[in-house]
Order: C-alpha cells, then structure tokens, then sequence
C-alpha cells in the first residue's frame, strides 16, 4: 500500500492518503511542525501592542486633572509621562531576551498580566508618587509584553502573511500613539463613576483580562532554538546609557536644570561607549550580547532605525505639544482637545490599509511620498495656528491633521517592515526589542526636546509663536526623515 503525507490547513496537520484515495483524518499533527499565528492570534498580540502605546499618550491630556486632584507640581506630572517612558525604554531589550530565553506566549502573558496589575495600580494611586511609582512599573511591564508580539509574528508567520501582519502592526502603532490622546480626553470628561483621570489606567484592566483570555487559546509558543544566557554587563550597560540620556532631558526643564542632570548628561558618552565596547567583545567571542553589534551588519535594519528616529521625535514631540497648546492656550477641554486629531487617526487608519499594495508596486518610494505629504500637513497646521489662533479647534486643524495622518501612514507602517526584514527568526525577540528600544526612547527624547523647546519659548513669545516655531522645528526634523528614507532598500525582501 503506498503513502503520502501532505499538510492542510492554517495548521500543519498531516493527513493519511491510500492508494484506494480514502483519508485517514485522524492522524495526529507532526510535531515538528512550525506554529502558525491564526487571525484570533494575530488580533491578541496587535492588542498587546495597542496597549502600552496608548498608556504613553493617553495621560497628556488628563495631566491637568491629576495635577489638581493630587496636588501635583509640573515636575512630578513630568515624572508621570518619563518613569513610564523611561523604565519601558531602558528594560525592551531584555524583555525580547528573555522571551527568545523563556517562550514568547509565556512571557507575553506574564507581561499583560503585570500591564493589568499595574494599571489597577496606578488608577488607584492615593497620592502623585504613587503614581510615579505604579507608572514606572506599568513601563516595566510593557517592556516584558510588547517585544514579543513583533517576535511572534516574524517567528510564526511567512511570505504573504508576515507583510500583512507586518502592516497591520504598524497600522496598529500609529493609530494607538493617535487613539491614546483621543480616549484620554473622552474618559476624563465621561468622569464614569467619579473616577475622572482613574479611568484611563482603570479602561486597561477589563481589556487585559480579554486578552489574557485569548491569548492563552489562540497565540502559539515560540522560542530561540538555541537560546543564550542574559548578557547582564550589557544590560546595566544599557540602562545606565539610557537613564543618563532620557531622564535629565525629560526632567531638567521642570526641575530648574539642577547639577545631577548636567552630570547624568556629561557621563552619557562614556556610558555609551562602554556599552559598544562590552558588546563588541561579546559579540566578537562567539556569544550573544543584549544587543549584537552585527546585527547592524543588516543594511534595512541600519537605514530603517536611523529613520526612525527623527520620525518618532517629532511624533510625540507633536502630541504632547498640541495637547499642552490647545488645553492651556485654546481654552478647549479634554474631549474638545483630544477629537482635534481625530481626523488624523482616522485617515491613518484609512491609508496604512493601502500600504502593502503600494509597498509592492512602488516599493519603499513610497515611504518618501509619505514624508512630502506629511511636510505638508505640519505646514498646515503651522499657518491654521498663526492664523486662527486663539479659536484653534477640529475644523480649524482638519486639513493638515488629515494630510498629516495620511503621510504618517505611508511612513510607519513600512518602516516597521523594512526594520525586520532581513532579521532572522532565531534573532526575531533581540531585533524586535532594539526596534521598539530605539522608537521608545526616540519618543521620549521627542516629549523632552520639543516639548522642552516650546514650554521655553511660551513665557517670552506667547502661546501661538511658541507653537508655531515648535511645528517648524517638527518640519526640519520631517525633512530629514525624507533624506534619510532615501537610503532605504528599495524592496522588501
């Protein structure tokens, strides 16, 4: 009797064929078949990298709340948005680690199960250190959840899928950095049940327990073949070089640019340096550093993470700027402040769906474009402020916030793609978290420079000046995310 074995399905299962043509359908899956993620499964991890994405932007424009309900200086609010920022940038790489170490489903369901416990944490803070402290964690926890969704994804998609997968990631992460702002201002004005600012970290936690429901049913498991031992030199490393960098520029300003963070930012270079040097070593000995400098040898993820951070800097720099303008400076209310970008949210979400097309077609130009046109909507932005200002709202913002979004859209989600492409899968968990670790702290280092920038330039120029330079400042960055995109590989591989 002759045999053949062949798999079916969306998960490899092998079926028993005789020569008389009957299936044996009960035979059992091979288990040296690769996981495949599922829609379910694809939809669970874009929801855990929704999550810590919002939780960066969601509280700017509830600040002024927290502010007066806990009696909360300007540099104990910055500490909110920073401890987050920072503890979440500094602890992505290992938490890649250690889901190539550990399994990623199990390190993603540990770090969504933290994510929960300290949201809970910080909307039930009794005082504004409290809450620094609960938000330090809650960074914590998204460091160990959000590496192993792109590393699932590289890990246990191909071809076709993995593009898609790919968009829909990046989709996800512009639309949730946009979203964030959006919800922030609906739940503080909704005020549900008295808990006013509590509810943008209470809103997690029912969202949690969904996703720990279906990721234990419907994201499979994956892991380095050959997982290597927690480089703990290159992780002190790490953080101290990341803590002397991001913590003096998102704090000095606020705190009066006191000794420690001319110090902190003196000893950066040297901190970094001697992380390059730990890791080159490493590296050059045959092991596996937190971050291997070869890997850099990739010529897509080199260009792409260069791009990326100028892009990210002047994202966030711009949420947190028109958030502070138009509270404060516009007199608009949370939810009138927050929906003055839902035109960009909404024609992000509308143009990152064409991206894989256009990415086939045209290739990684199409990343170019993205930069011209969102050049154009900073612009419109810029001469709407100069012009409308004070009576700045969603209709005087609606053409260069849509234009903007739209821009946006053709940028960040291929980015992503480019990114990974030539990673591959038994480094997918350490290039995912170098990515995420350089957008991060390029998102924090926007909050500080260009928030810095325009919280300076108020007192002696006004509201709208400052706010205008500000945009112009964004657009000198924008032109360089075109020069820069470049130099990026033309195709996908």
């Amino acid at each position: 009797m002759n045999t053949l074995w062949y798999p079916s399905g969306s998960w490899p299962t092998l079926r028993y064929v005789t020569d008389t043509g009957t299936i044996d359908r009960s035979a059992a899956r091979s288990p040296a078949a690769p996981p495949v993620l599922g829609g379910l499964g694809l939809f669970t991890v874009l929801l855990g990298a929704a999550l810590p994405l919002i939780d960066f932007f969601i509280v700017n424009v509830a600040l002024p709340t927290i502010g007066r309900d806990l009696s909360a200086g300007e540099a104990v609010l910055e500490l909110v948005v920073a401890g987050y920022g920072v503890s979440y940038a500094v602890l992505l790489v290992l938490g890649g680690r250690l889901g190539d170490m550990f399994g990623r489903r199990r390190l993603f369901l540990a770090g969504m199960a933290a994510f929960g416990l300290t949201s809970l944490a910080c909307g039930l803070a009794p005082t504004a250190w409290t809450l620094v402290v609960a938000r330090v964690a809650q960074g914590a926890a998204a460091a160990a959840m959000l590496p192993q969704v792109l590393a699932t994804i590289q890990s246990a998609t191909q071809g076709p899928r993995r593009a898609k997968a790919m968009s829909l990631y990046g989709a996800t992460a512009g639309l949730s950095m946009v979203a964030g702002q959006i919800l922030g201002g609906v739940l503080v004005a909704a005020n549900i049940a008295g808990t006013e600012w509590r509810s943008v970290f209470l809103v997690n936690v029912p969202v949690v327990l969904l996703g720990l429901v279906l990721a234990a049913r419907a994201v499979p498991e994956t892991r380095s073949q050959h997982p290597e031992p927690v480089d703990v030199p290159g992780t002190v490393l790490l953080a101290v070089s990341l803590l002397t960098l991001l913590a003096p520029l998102t704090e000095g300003r606020a705190a009066g640019w006191p000794l420690w963070t001319w110090l902190a930012l003196a000893a950066f270079p040297f901190a970094a340096a001697a992380f390059y040097l730990v890791e080159r070593r490493e590296d050059r000995q045959g092991r596996t550093p937190l971050v291997p400098p070869s890997l850099f040898a990739l010529a897509s993820l080199r260009r792409g993470l260069a791009m990326m951070v100028p892009f990210s800097i002047g994202f966030s720099g711009f949420m947190f700027v028109i958030a502070v303008a138009l509270q404060q400076g516009a007199g608009l209310g949370p939810v009138p402040a927050g929906l003055a970008l839902a035109p960009m949210a909404v024609v992000f979400l509308v143009v990152s769906l064409w991206g894989p097309r256009l990415v086939t077609r045209y290739g990684t130009r199409i990343v170019t474009v993205g930069g011209l046109i969102q050049a154009v909507g900073v612009a419109l932005i810029a001469l709407a402020a100069w012009r409308s200002w004070p009576d700045l709202g969603v209709v005087e913002l609606l053409p260069g916030a849509a234009v903007a979004g739209a821009g946006q859209a053709l940028q960040l989600p291929i980015l992503f793609r480019v990114i990974l492409s030539e990673v591959p899968p038994v480094r997918a968990g350490v290039g995912s978290g170098v990515m995420i670790t350089v957008q991060q702290s390029a998102l924090a280092l926007g909050v500080a420079t260009l928030g810095t920038l325009f919280l300076a330039l108020v007192p002696g120029m006004g509201m709208r000046n400052a706010l205008v330079i500000t945009l112009l400042a964004q657009l000198a960055g924008i032109v360089l995310t075109i020069l820069l995109s470049l130099r990026l590989p033309r195709r996908i591989s």
